[in-house]
């Protein structure tokens, strides 16, 4: 079934330069595998195309059922550089938990996920 990421995650970002980084947690580590699955990189790169990633690369943290997304050259040269109105990036996150996925009708029941994206 087709649900938004929100869902699922929990996420915040954080910027260096002109890089932003983008923590996406779990709200139950049982949807670590269908996240790992869904939220690739190529994904996540398709997501923000409009900001133009030079790079993204996806770290993976199992053991706390997080992944850690950094998407190079995505802030308009950075807080001291770009006239945007977030140029720390920390709207970003919720663009990325914007995201719909597929998951199994049964993850879906059992972590009590609405129906319907």
């Amino acid at each position: 079934m087709k649900v938004l990421l929100h869902e699922l995650a929990t996420a915040r970002a954080g910027d260096k330069g002109n890089r932003s980084n983008i923590a996406l947690v779990c709200r139950d580590p049982a949807a670590y595998p269908a996240l790992a699955a869904a939220v690739t990189t190529e994904r996540v790169a398709a997501l923000f195309s409009s900001r133009r990633p030079a790079a993204v690369i996806r770290y993976d943290l199992p053991n706390v059922a997080a992944f850690n997304f950094v998407l190079d050259d995505v802030l308009e040269g950075g807080v001291n550089s770009s006239l945007g109105l977030d140029g720390h990036g920390k709207s970003l996150s919720f663009l990325l938990l914007g995201m719909e996925i597929d998951i199994e009708a049964e993850l879906a029941r059992r972590l009590g996920v609405k129906t319907g994206a």
